[in-house]
């Protein structure tokens, strides 16, 4: 469709859902007995993930399923369903499946199952493929290669094919791109026989946690929970200024949590806020930018992260909690600020919130939210200390006694919902009329909140593995999806009971089928990029993109950043998110981690997977390919190149983040020595990016002047970096002998930083020095506590040696190898505080706020057009 034809005609709903099946689950949609064996086999498929993620299996001591016979089930059905469901071409039926895309399905399904099938053979000989092995491997990549194509976009399969022609043609390159190469042999090995491509760290997360995150997500929206979170979003905010695209924000924000896809989420909520912002203002162009950005923001946003949260544990080699930990905070200030927007462009057209179903006074209102919010610290306390307790008393029955108290919970908020009628719904098309009341929406779905209260205890407080921690949520969600309709039923007196069990049968049968279209999207791209980490390991194209990197910004660090971001932004182009993120953190963090390191700069190495995961996710909303953008723009009508413009001027505060927390950690809850501090680095990032927000949008009460928004960009910079300045004065580290090492580590605790100063080669055999960031492991002293970060040291005179480093540590990742030399351990210098520096920054913004408000009280406000 081109750009005229959608600001004229704006899609209908069965559009949009085409929308999403072509980018998502497939486009496709065949009838009779096809329809029901693509059903039965995406059936299977959730199932058998179900299955391998329960612990039934090794309770039982059947049917337990190997890691790596998941992962080559798991890309079975993948490129099965990806060939059947994907169309080939635009003008390739979509109501049945061609002869053609049957035999590429189920020959990329045998290649897969290939390995599983000939498993003992394959082991007795790795390195030495036979002519079947290599055949079935061209078959697999070749499939692989086209079902990418069809169900992820051009992008990431023409980078995979660069990389494959990369990999053959490396002797005849010239300079640093030159490397010795690989026969088709030992490229088979590398990429399908062994789990050091394809079947590798990706696609192993994509089994073992990111499908039953998904069919989480799949079975929540089934039960009604998305719309729940978009009812309460306007409950909350729709009588407010902007209240539409503030309510966007939010519902986005919650849909976002449990979402993979920046184009499902912008879809799902941007269905009702779009035409409800353009109704009370907002122009078209702008409604789809304010939904676009709040959906790929989305994408940020803890627990999950658009599942990249569990592929960068793996990746950087730390506890999946910790990531979460790290991500909350600039998730919340992208998600503020984004709120803070919203408000800018209210005050500037000077617009109002709708209407309210139910008025009461604003006492009332008041102090029914600060009761309602004192309840639920208080149901948080009695659930955290009392399952605490139980835990420390009843020990292993203390999980029975607590599933019992959920199932209890569990039926009497399906009462308490039963005793009230259920909230009439709004027209998709015309959008909410009026604002309904808090309390009656909020009581229509708070059972909804007990899957996912479950879900994070598991995470958080158990601490159980992701994929064990997706099962017992999912278990939960699957009991209240097949109970909830009979139960509601029960509680009203009403008869029929037996076809409301069929109707939450269904339902649950249904939410199965789609999540395993869902997944299918993202198990052929994690599928696909671990081709791209194959080449990489295999020819050392990484230390070449240092190289080049290092080159063309001359050693500079803040252009090496700014190249880096560019190069993530066009990487992750037309990419969901897993993709974006394996491509990204595989081809530019090590570049990161090395010139940082290069620059006597130690950056923690989940600051760095972070830094690339924000701008590959950048993508979705960057023209001209941003997907998220056309999805927006495909609801308001608005032309799609300029709704991605303008989405991409709401995310320059997303972009600004990435920036902050790679010179202060402690945006990322790293460093931080007490709670004084937690509470500076809190406050003051809130005020700069506020501050950055009104600098950007050239408003804060009123219009600025150009010397204000300088000011509050200088106000920004120096709340954000507070010991930039006092780094100007005095030296922030000071270097020590390396025969101070130990005793340094000895004073250094578990989980804390020991930075030291190596010597070691690159990529040319040239002696460089490197500044490296050791995080602590657990032990009594400080030689323990090296080792179990991984590092192993010999001392010889004057001189410390690394003699070992354990493979796959942080410690390996930073770039220490075996030979490096210890030249110095760098400690903290004793200078004043850097917050010092905010005082000045915080009394600038107070002159700026007096000075906009004598003006707002002299001068009417100009309403923009």
């Amino acid at each position: 469709m081109s750009s005229n034809e959608t600001t004229k005609h704006p899609l209908s709903l069965e559009e949009l859902e085409t929308l999403v099946a072509e980018a998502d689950t497939g486009g496709r949609k065949p009838t009779g007995v096809t329809a029901r064996i693509l059903f039965v086999i995406a059936l299977c498929w959730s199932l058998f993930q179900l299955w391998y993620a329960s612990p039934l299996p090794y309770m039982l001591g059947v049917g337990i399923i190997g890691d790596n016979f998941a992962r080559e089930i798991h890309l079975a059905f993948a490129l099965f369903l990806a060939a059947a469901t994907f169309p080939a071409f635009k003008s390739s039926p979509r109501d049945r499946i061609p002869l053609a895309d049957w035999v590429i399905g189920i020959a990329g399904a045998c290649a897969s199952l290939y390995l599983l099938v000939f498993y003992r053979d394959l082991i007795q000989r790795p390195g030495l493929p036979t002519t079947a092995d290599i055949i079935m491997t061209v078959i697999g990549v070749l499939v692989l290669l086209e079902a990418a194509r069809r169900a992820v976009g051009p992008a990431i399969t023409v980078i995979a094919v660069i990389m494959i022609a990369y990999m053959f043609a490396g002797p005849h390159l010239p300079g640093l791109l030159s490397h010795k190469g690989a026969s088709l042999s030992r490229a088979s090995s590398q990429m399908w026989l062994t789990s050091e491509g394809i079947f590798g760290v990706a696609l192993g997360v994509s089994t073992n946690v990111v499908f039953m995150f998904v069919l989480f997500g799949t079975l929540l929206e089934k039960a009604g929970a998305g719309g729940f979170f978009i009812q309460v979003a306007f409950s909350l905010l729709g009588k407010y200024r902007g209240g539409p695209a503030k309510a966007g924000v939010v519902a986005s924000g919650l849909t976002g949590m449990i979402s993979g896809s920046s184009i499902a989420n912008v879809v799902t909520t941007g269905t009702f806020t779009i035409p409800l912002m353009k109704r009370v203002g907002y122009s078209a162009t702008k409604a789809g930018a304010i939904e676009c950005a709040a959906g790929v923001n989305g994408q940020i946003m803890p627990p999950v992260m658009g599942a990249a949260a569990f592929l960068i544990a793996e990746y950087v080699g730390i506890p999946y909690a910790d990531v979460v930990k790290h991500a909350f905070f600039p998730a919340l200030l992208t998600y503020g600020s984004l709120f803070y927007i919203v408000d800018i462009e209210a005050m500037k057209m000077g617009l109002k919130g709708l209407p309210v179903r139910q008025m009461r006074p604003a006492t009332a209102t008041l102090l029914r939210t600060i009761m309602g919010i004192a309840g639920f610290i208080v149901l948080c306390g009695l659930v955290y200390y009392g399952l605490g307790w139980m835990k420390g008393a009843f020990g292993a029955a203390a999980s029975p006694i607590a599933a019992v108290l959920v199932a209890a919970a569990y039926v009497g908020l399906v009462a308490f919902r039963a005793k009230h009628p259920d909230l009439p719904l709004d027209d998709p098309e015309k959008g909410f009329l009026e604002v309904p009341d808090f309390a009656e929406t909020a009581r229509t779905g708070l059972h909804f909140l007990l899957p996912v209260g479950v879900l994070i205890w598991c995470l958080m407080v158990e601490e159980l593995s992701p994929g064990l921690s997706g099962f017992w949520g999912t278990a939960t969600l699957m009991g209240l999806l097949l109970t909830q309709r009979p139960l509601t039923a029960f509680f009203r007196g009403q008869r029929g009971l037996g076809a409301e069990w069929l109707r939450g049968s269904r339902d649950l049968i249904e939410g199965l089928e789609a999540a395993a279209r869902n997944m299918t999207t993202v198990g052929v791209a994690t599928a696909t990029a671990g081709i791209i980490v194959g080449v990489v390991l295999l020819t050392g194209v990484g230390l070449v993109m240092t190289e080049l990197v290092e080159f063309v910004s001359n050693g500079n660090i803040i252009i090496m950043l700014v190249l880096t971001a560019m190069i993530c932004i066009i990487l992750g182009m037309g990419m969901p998110t897993t993709a974006s993120y394996v491509v990204v953190a595989t081809l530019m963090a090590p570049v990161i981690v090395n010139l940082a390191a290069q620059n006597d700069l130690a950056v923690p190495l989940v600051a760095v997977h972070l830094f690339v995961f924000y701008f590959g996710l950048m993508a979705d909303v960057t023209p001209p390919v941003g997907l998220a953008a056309y999805a927006a723009a495909a609801i308001s009508g608005a032309d799609p190149v300029k709704t991605g413009y303008q989405g991409f001027m709401y995310e320059i505060r997303t972009g600004l983040l990435p920036f902050i927390f790679i010179f202060n950690n402690a945006l990322l809850m790293i460093d931080i020595p007490g709670p004084v501090e937690l509470v500076f680095v809190l406050g003051s990032s809130v005020i700069a990016m506020f501050s950055f927000v009104a600098a950007t949008q050239h408003w804060l009460l009123i219009r600025n002047r150009w010397y204000e928004t300088l000011a509050l960009l200088l106000i920004c910079f120096t709340l954000f970096r507070p010991g930039f300045w006092l780094d100007q004065i005095s030296e922030p580290f000071i270097d020590q002998p390396a025969a101070d090492l130990m005793a340094v580590a000895d004073q250094t605790p578990t989980g804390q930083a020991l930075r030291v100063r190596i010597e070691t080669q690159n990529l040319n055999g040239d002696t460089i020095q490197k500044l490296i960031r050791i995080d602590m492991g657990k032990g009594a002293t400080g030689a323990e506590r090296l080792r179990n970060a991984g590092l192993n040291l010999t001392t010889l005179g004057d001189t410390t040696t690394v003699t070992n480093v354990r493979l796959g540590s942080v410690v390996a990742k930073n770039g220490i190898v075996p030979g490096d030399t210890i030249l110095a351990v760098t400690v903290p210098a004793d200078r004043p505080s850097r917050y010092w520096f905010t005082l000045p920054a915080f009394a600038l913004l107070a002159a700026i706020v007096l000075l906009q408000r004598r003006r707002r009280k002299s001068a009417p406000v100009v309403v923009a057009a």
